[in-house]
């Protein structure tokens, strides 16, 4: 390579750490033959398994950054190493808004200790989602069958009356917006400060007013009623 783009690389590849205000991160595997200066875009697609609008996407969202030699669009070793660590949290099923708020609290990281142990927080709150969703979908199952075992040969019970908002405190309103949002009862404790037994019983009371048998129907019912919105 020519010294003067071994030097436009360099350059690009400091701007890129002095744009970076992460001191540690959680250890995450990197893509093998990567090389060690700046990677073009390309290179970075490759090797994480994305497209070239993925990145684009990411570096929307303040998740990487991107540097230009000329046309070429390409990231700094602290790219790929926070992409690294997004690709897992990504793998997992970690919604976008999420990754952003792991990412804001490694920011203030102050050790390799402290930042695996915020990683370690993220990944154990990832799984207490993923048991109560395969809770969620067991009981779903389990509707599904009955349903599907119906005979018909009794009365058809009607849906709930015409609930409305006026019934719902401000709390109870804002828990079903988020609740329609596909937020957890974990992700809705943090955003409303409450505990997860008052928050789950928050949720209990929403169900009970829209005389659902679950938080979903809850929510349907919420949405044909216009009260929320899908």
């Amino acid at each position: 390579m020519p010294d003067g783009s071994k030097r436009l690389f360099a350059a690009a590849g400091f701007a890129s750490e002095a744009r970076s205000k992460y001191r540690f991160l959680p250890s995450a595997a990197l893509p093998p033959d990567l090389p060690e200066g700046p990677v073009p875009i390309a290179d970075m697609a490759n090797a994480f398994g994305v497209t070239h609008r993925t990145l684009h996407f990411y570096e929307e969202k303040g998740l990487i950054s991107a540097n230009r030699i000329g046309l070429m669009r390409v990231y700094g070793q602290d790219d790929v190493m926070r992409m690294a660590v997004i690709t897992v949290c990504r793998e997992t099923g970690m919604p976008i808004a999420v990754i952003q708020e792991l990412m804001d609290e490694l920011r203030k990281a102050d050790s390799q200790e402290g930042a695996e142990a915020m990683f370690r927080e993220a990944l154990q709150v990832r799984r207490r989602e993923l048991t109560a969703e395969m809770s969620t979908l067991h009981r779903q199952l389990q509707q599904v069958g009955d349903l599907l075992d119906y005979d018909g040969s009794s009365e058809t019970q009607p849906l709930n009356d015409n609930q409305d908002s006026s019934s719902l405190t401000p709390q109870e309103k804002r828990c079903l917006e988020l609740m329609a949002e596909g937020y957890s009862t974990q992700r809705i404790a943090r955003a409303l400060d409450l505990k997860h037994d008052e928050t789950r019983d928050l949720e209990a009371g929403i169900i009970l007013k829209f005389r659902a048998n679950n938080r979903f129907q809850a929510i349907a019912k919420a949405v044909l009623l216009g009260i929320v919105q899908a």
